[in-house]
């Protein structure tokens, strides 16, 4: 009967070659992961570049000039990947083939859709353009639209401010740019005064000792404070403190919603706002609440009202 069944239908065919289809493609990923997953310059090069990019962005003190070029060094490599990688995969895959005793796709066979009807185009060019290239495009985009070229100029403008290496990416242009983002803190008249007082600030802060070995723009501001600076810059400044209020919202708030993909699951879709707050607040300021001892918090819990017993 179970002959009778599978010759008589297409369907369940498929549904066996897809069965077994899927169970040699597991064993493939789990073969590769014994093998290669413990090497060294592998694991690195997955991993590296985007737990870079992912821990300088959610830092409050984030050295934006790092951002900004793990940024632009994520879309090269993405593009460099689509362009050059798929020899080197396609070698790799012959290699793994050969030494589990595998038949190889043939990459210059008219691809078949479905093992029945083939059509116009080879195996290579379906597995490469239809598929890598595909795949890493949407990649693309997604990065791309994460990261847009705004955004990205936004950070360099923002880098401008930065002191380290005695101000060495200090660029009027690039500041006077950045003002234009807040019409609001900035009027026609201090943007001219703005221009003036960046040429002058930058002439004095590279001469004056004290500003020598800074590493970032938040102890930049806390110097100026101390040494009564902000008073006779007071555009650059005001300019100063909009870029670390930018810097820290953006950061809070990355870290908000990383943070709710965790406390907000499937299985709390209908968690109240009231809780749903008071989690993320426990989650995010994990630091903080490590402080707090579990006595404190009994305490707290035992005297908002009375009850019956003693905690």
């Amino acid at each position: 009967m179970v002959i009778n069944v599978v010759n008589a239908s297409c369907k369940r065919k498929d549904m066996l070659r897809q069965s077994y289809k899927d169970r040699v493609q597991e064993a493939i990923v789990l073969r590769y992961v014994e093998e290669d997953g413990d090497n060294g310059f592998s694991r690195t090069q997955a991993t590296e570049v985007i737990d870079f990019l992912s821990r300088a962005l959610h830092k409050k003190d984030q050295d934006i000039l790092e951002a900004v070029s793990l940024i632009r060094g994520i879309k090269q490599l993405l593009q460099q990947f689509r362009e050059t990688d798929f020899d080197p995969l396609l070698k790799k895959m012959y290699s793994f083939c050969e030494a589990n005793g595998i038949k190889a796709l043939d990459m210059e066979d008219r691809y078949s859709k479905n093992g029945r009807k083939r059509t116009n185009i080879t195996n290579c060019h379906y597995y490469k353009f239809d598929i890598l290239n595909t795949f890493v495009d949407m990649q693309i985009q997604e990065f791309g639209d994460r990261f847009s070229e705004v955004g990205t100029e936004l950070l360099k403008n923002i880098a401008a401010l930065s002191p380290c290496d005695s101000f060495s990416q200090f660029n009027v242009s690039d500041l006077l740019k950045l003002s234009e983002l807040y019409p609001q803190d900035f009027n026609h008249m201090e943007k001219i005064a703005l221009e003036k007082q960046l040429n002058m600030y930058y002439l004095i802060v590279r001469q004056d000792e004290r500003f020598a070995n800074l590493s970032g723009i938040t102890g930049l501001a806390r110097l100026l404070v101390e040494t009564k600076k902000y008073k006779t810059y007071h555009l650059v400044y005001r300019l100063l403190k909009l870029a670390l209020v930018l810097l820290f919202a953006t950061v809070t708030v990355e870290r908000c919603f990383s943070a709710m993909k965790i406390v907000k699951l499937d299985l709390r879709n209908k968690i109240g706002d009231e809780f749903l707050n008071a989690a993320m607040i426990c989650t995010i300021e994990k630091k903080t609440f490590l402080i707090v001892s579990n006595d404190d918090v009994i305490t707290q819990f035992q005297n908002m009202e009375s009850r019956r017993a003693q905690l």
